[in-house]
């Protein structure tokens, strides 16, 4: 059985994978890490008895939840989110709350407000007005935006492969590792490669190795990708300070800008250039502590 203590939840349900912790009081209850397969955010009711599923399947038994806290990868829109909200809330009869994932970074860095940065295989800025009004930029998916993330920085690579080989030079270290990457004879035949993925954002996300090591190993075309691909990581604080976020603290998450130095450097270097009082922060907590804290704050 239960006790009196509230059990809060938190749930970070991220593109490739969902992480869900529950505590009551300091209690740990559990800590399930699962695929996302499935997860299906514009769907309300269906991802609603997806949540309602991953509790069934991580609780313990005979415990049942005080309240909810989502961060959904692809919940993109403040209507969005409280569909699917309203869906839980209706299945649980707890109060829940659903944001976007990027949204978890500022409280799971113990921050009241600020800005959630992250770079993985997208990229994506979100912060709030000082009306607690949402304010996404960036997370166009891999065919429109996404600059900065892996999926974006090999599209890049590949154009400034292609304008290299347009303007005469012979393939370089980008080049060469591009071909190998996708498996093609030759530069020209790199658009049909990126053409023909059925899943674009993993697919050309997977190869956003080749460029760090072309940059490694002398290639300035892929010094220079890396390098804007950082400056557009900046930009997307600066879009937000000029709609009236507050940026004084960036917290910033997502595998690929914290593990290549280079990209990181370019993203400080631009973001002190462009917003001086902006201080980055690279998040050392899981994100789905953020989501525990949204939950503990409806109890």
């Amino acid at each position: 059985m239960q006790d009196s203590t509230p059990l809060v939840v938190g749930i970070d349900v991220g593109g490739t994978k969902t992480h869900l912790r529950a505590r009551a009081g300091r209690s740990s209850v559990a800590d399930h890490v699962r695929t996302s397969s499935g997860w299906r955010p514009h769907d309300p009711a269906g991802a609603a008895a997806w949540l309602a599923a991953l509790l069934r399947e991580a609780l313990p038994p005979d415990t049942s939840a005080s309240a909810v806290a989502v961060g959904g990868h692809a919940c993109e829109t403040p209507r969005q989110c409280a569909q699917i909200r309203s869906s839980l809330e209706a299945v649980l009869h707890v109060p829940c709350v659903v944001v976007g994932d990027a949204e978890l970074l500022v409280p799971a860095a113990g921050l009241d407000k600020g800005v959630g940065l992250v770079a993985g295989t997208g990229s994506v800025a979100v912060g709030r007005l000082a009306d607690g009004s949402p304010v996404q930029v960036g997370g166009w998916g891999a065919a429109l935006g996404d600059e900065g993330g892996s999926a974006g920085l090999v599209r890049e690579a590949a154009r400034a492969a292609w304008a290299a080989h347009d303007r005469g030079e012979a393939p370089d270290e980008l080049a060469q590792g591009l071909i190998a990457a996708f498996g093609v004879g030759e530069v020209p035949a790199l658009g049909a490669a990126l053409e023909s993925a059925t899943d674009v954002s993993a697919e050309w996300g997977r190869h956003a190795p080749v460029v760090f090591a072309a940059a490694e190993r002398g290639s300035r075309i892929a010094r220079a990708v890396i390098a804007d691909g950082g400056r557009s990581l900046a930009a997307l604080v600066v879009r937000l300070a000029e709609r009236g976020v507050a940026v004084d603290d960036v917290v910033v998450a997502g595998s690929t800008v914290l593990s290549q130095p280079a990209l990181y450097t370019s993203f400080t270097t631009s973001l002190t250039e462009s917003v001086p009082g902006a201080r980055p922060r690279p998040l050392r907590a899981a994100p789905v502590e953020g989501a525990l804290a949204l939950a503990h704050a409806l109890i």
